[in-house]
């Protein structure tokens, strides 16, 4: 039986249309994938980030000040408080340290006017705390005071900070400090181990700022961190002025 030439060529000329219309269908088919595996991405990270703030939160909040910590070689306080200050001064003043740095202090305070402001003892403030303003954040505190404790061949070293900075403290300072033994000392402002920090927008912003940094710090872990010569100030002893 003869084909007829119309139907012939009527389906030749569709077949192009076909094939384009396949085509479409592919991509399409293609980019819905590719946006429900972006979703599923976006989603188990965001699970990931929440989950990790939660534990991150837990922890920090209930962190508490010791009664009565361990004797170490020194003490070392990173500013940002004045509850900071005195504890560290407690801490000297009563044997817990032989010295005392106080990293990232303003290059406009002078001695006096630090000893002024935490009340602390004149004779002990003149011949044992030494004051760094190098430092302008923890990756500097930590270069600071990873060249002090190595000057002075400090063994074991008490880290006065707050409990929220004290995570990513001691993680700035165990990259550097590989000779000496970090002992936290947490300073509380807020009780919030009771999980109020949910209902406290301020505690909340702190606590989800600090965690954001403290994740960037893991991130900074991937590539070697070592401080030189050229790039760490020494930190100003108590001769200095």
């Amino acid at each position: 039986m003869a084909m007829d030439v119309r139907d012939s060529t009527g389906t030749a000329g569709q077949m192009p249309v076909v094939v384009a219309r396949s085509r479409d269908h592919d991509k399409v088919s293609r980019l819905k994938t590719a946006i429900r595996i972006s979703a599923l991405s976006l989603l188990v990270l965001a699970t990931l980030f929440a989950g990790g703030f939660g534990w991150f939160a837990n922890k920090v909040s209930h962190l508490t000040t010791p009664t009565n910590p361990t004797k170490a070689d020194a003490i070392i306080v990173l500013t940002g408080g004045q509850s900071r200050l005195d504890a560290a001064m407690e801490l000297l003043a009563s044997g817990k340290g032989e010295r005392l740095l106080i990293s990232g202090v303003h290059p406009s305070a002078s001695r006096r006017q630090l000893q002024a402001a935490t009340g602390g003892d004149k004779k002990l403030f003149s011949c044992c705390v030494d004051i760094d303003r190098a430092a302008l954040d923890t990756i500097g505190n930590a270069e600071q005071s990873a060249k002090w404790v190595t000057n002075h061949a400090y063994g074991t070293v008490i880290l006065v900070t707050n409990n929220y900075h004290m995570p990513r403290s001691l993680l700035e300072m165990g990259r550097l400090l590989h000779g000496a033994r970090l002992e936290p000392y947490p300073v509380v402002n807020s009780n919030l181990d009771n999980g109020s920090w949910l209902t406290k927008p301020r505690a909340l912003r702190v606590l989800f700022t600090e965690y954001t940094k403290y994740l960037l710090a893991l991130a900074r872990g991937i590539v070697p961190v070592k401080p030189t010569p050229d790039g760490i100030a020494l930190a100003e002893t108590a001769a200095g002025g």
